[in-house]
């Protein structure tokens, strides 16, 4: 009966794994996910602290990499949730400035001294996502999208551990 239940279970992990799989964050929506918590820092310092201006200098000067974030971003709501992709979104959109907006409630009348340097480097980076969300990654900016990251099959530590189970299981045969 055990080995029922063993085998069922089984069956259901390796059924599984392609749908946990879909949920991960892929390199291209990571970079996407860290330059909107970058945008986010800033819009929350921007309304906390009176720095619209810098705000809007930032979105204007980043219009393309921002929009392109936002893009990566949907797609991913699109293929981890379907059709509730739009309302994923809006909900991570959500958090996201949630968590940003406690972390300036957190730091108290400290936190418009302590953001106000992060837009001066912000306008001062290259035009690129990957500036940007290298940025947001420097600065450990809060970003709830409660994803792992997504790991290549050369990378991934699994494959060593499928050999050494194969390994083992030859090993414990009887020998004739």
């Amino acid at each position: 009966m055990s080995s029922r239940f063993l085998a069922a279970g089984l069956a259901a992990a390796l059924f599984a794994t392609p749908a946990l799989a879909q949920t991960c964050v892929q390199p291209a929506e990571k970079a996407a996910f860290d330059v909107r918590a970058l945008q986010s820092q800033l819009m929350v310092a921007a309304l906390s602290c009176q720095q619209e201006d810098q705000y809007n200098a930032f979105v204007n000067r980043y219009k393309s990499e921002l929009g392109g974030a936002y893009r990566g971003i949907n797609a991913h709501y699109r293929r981890t949730a379907g059709a509730r992709g739009q309302s994923s979104l809006d909900g991570y959109i959500t958090s996201l400035a949630n968590a940003q907006s406690q972390d300036g409630i957190r730091q108290g009348s400290n936190f418009c001294r302590n953001v106000a340097p992060l837009f001066t480097v912000a306008l001062a980076a290259p035009n690129s996502s990957e500036a940007l969300a290298s940025l947001a990654v420097k600065n450990n900016l809060a970003n709830p999208h409660g994803r792992s990251e997504c790991t290549t099959a050369a990378s991934a530590p699994a494959a060593p551990e499928r050999r050494q189970a194969a390994v083992r299981q030859v090993s414990t045969r009887p020998s004739r």
